[in-house]
């Protein structure tokens, strides 16, 4: 369990003590309810108005008492939000992702869940009824129909590159390019992954886009020995392979 400062201040307010002082001192002041009854303990000890009409040997008014009940359902409250914190955000993001959903997304949600009541009453060990042959999700469970609509599962995307596999929906394929099973393929043909091979699945579309990049580049690349410019005494340009063959024979 999880001991701070708020831990030590909720604690003691629950016992109707003082909360105040360094966290030693809050840590003390609640060690001494381990051993001692709280009706034996100092005045000093409780806040202000915990025990202010017990006076003479007068036990506390009812009042006090339940405050102090209240102080401590309080705190377990807290403890048991702390504990279901997970439960309690997933709660919340179904919920809003149920009234974000159409009528129509509503209705087909309700009748896959129909089905899969009706067929998990029949029998327990029956395999799973999924007769549109839908993907499972995280639960072993058929996905929703307007999801897989959604999502365009139905479609089927293959790729030459990964060795003719096949990704389901629009996401998946735009996703497996980036993903190991592509960059290994492109690896092995020898091409770089780069941008520019987004959407070829082709092995031969792939080399014939790479083989036109290559050539591309060879054109804009600059060649020192045709491109750069040498000029000699008489203010004659040359070349830099023309200049150097001159130069060699004693010409310039």
């Amino acid at each position: 369990m999880e001991v701070g400062p708020e831990r030590l201040k909720e604690a003691l307010a629950a016992l109707g003590l003082k909360t105040g002082g360094s966290i030693q001192q809050r840590a003390e002041r609640l060690f001494l309810t381990k051993h001692t009854p709280l009706e034996m303990l100092d005045k000093k000890h409780f806040a202000k108005g915990a025990r202010g009409s017990e006076k003479n040997g007068v036990a506390a008014a009812p009042q006090d008492g339940n405050l102090k009940e209240i102080a401590l359902m309080e705190a377990k409250m807290n403890k048991l939000c702390d504990l279901l914190d997970e439960t309690i955000t997933r709660t919340k993001d179904n919920i809003v992702k149920k009234q974000a959903l159409t009528y129509e997304e509503i209705e087909a949600e309700r009748e896959e869940e129909e089905t899969q009541e009706d067929s998990e009453s029949e029998d327990d060990e029956q395999q799973i009824y999924n007769p549109l042959k839908l993907p499972m999700g995280w639960d072993g469970k058929p996905i929703p129909y307007w999801l897989y609509k959604l999502h365009g599962l139905g479609q089927e995307f293959k790729c030459e590159i990964c060795g003719n596999y096949s990704y389901w929906g629009r996401r998946a394929f735009e996703r497996h390019f980036k993903e190991w099973r592509h960059q290994h393929g492109m690896r092995c043909l020898g091409i770089p992954n780069t941008k520019n091979f987004n959407e070829i699945t082709s092995i031969e579309e792939a080399k014939e886009l790479w083989k036109k990049i290559q050539q591309r580049q060879g054109v804009n690349k600059w060649r020192p020995d045709l491109e750069e410019e040498y000029e000699d005494k008489e203010g004659n340009i040359y070349n830099k392979k023309t200049y150097t063959d001159l130069q060699r024979q004693g010409l310039i």
